[in-house]
């Protein structure tokens, strides 16, 4: 009872009125490092209804890296290569949606690649009105063509749906200026223009979605996964450690 009095309390309390979130397929993977672990997942999935509950109106694009790295088949057509990895990310999205109608939130799966009998067919006008209806939107299949990352598809879809800021949940506090993995003295950006990524080659996204973002005026909030927990402190600002690329 006193969680969803807290829950009740922080409604309404959101920076974002709509927010496109940012999954990698490896978050899914868990300590498993492959594959699917449905406990990282449920934890993962409890997070974003807890957004959800703060009056967010909340859309989702998942990787397929935790199933499929087309670019690391070698001698693989880079076409075909792509088209499995399209498919792994169906494969996370619905393991996502079930997860998340588990904890009693309403969801929709749309793949930018018909594939009717399991998921809705990515149509814009639809998406809209399932966020407008309070459903969670998963995105799956990146847009539907070769050559194109997930991180361009969080930058298109966001850009389609009007949300105010990308949520890119990742595995480091934020951007640095070098890799904090590799050098002790890496530092952390707070904040960071657009064309500050592209100038530096900072590496947060694409490039293309970087221009993207930057074209369109999309903020990107970089923050870690770890816990997950950090997704709901992110939007009511309470994060002490991420970065905002503007």
């Amino acid at each position: 009872m006193e969680q969803l009095k807290e829950t009740q309390n922080q409604l309404g309390k959101s920076r974002y009125k709509r927010i496109l979130l940012k999954l990698s397929g490896e978050v899914l993977a868990g300590e498993k490092g492959a594959g699917i672990d449905m406990d990282k997942v449920t934890q993962i999935s409890r997070s974003i209804c807890d957004l959800y509950d703060l009056g967010v109106e909340l859309a989702v694009v998942v990787g397929g890296g935790n199933i499929w790295r087309g670019r690391t088949s070698e001698g693989m057509d880079r076409v075909t290569a792509d088209h499995m990895g399209m498919l792994a990310t169906s494969i996370n999205a619905l393991a996502l949606s079930d997860a998340i109608l588990q904890l009693n939130h309403d969801t929709r799966v749309m793949s930018a690649i018909a594939m009717q009998e399991i998921a809705e067919t990515y149509i814009r006008k639809r998406a809209l009105r399932h966020l407008e209806k309070g459903r969670i939107v998963i995105f799956a299949c990146g847009i539907g063509n070769p050559y194109f990352s997930t991180d361009t598809t969080a930058a298109l879809r966001a850009a389609e749906i009007g949300a105010d800021v990308i949520f890119k949940a990742t595995n480091v506090d934020g951007i640095f200026d070098k890799d904090p993995k590799r050098f002790a003295d890496a530092k952390l950006y707070s904040k960071l223009t657009h064309q500050d990524v592209l100038q530096k080659e900072l590496r947060v996204m694409d490039a293309t979605a970087a221009a993207l973002c930057r074209d369109n005026h999309i903020d990107i909030a970089v923050f870690n996964l770890d816990p997950p927990e950090n997704i709901v402190k992110m939007a009511l600002g309470e994060l002490e450690k991420s970065t905002l690329v503007y």
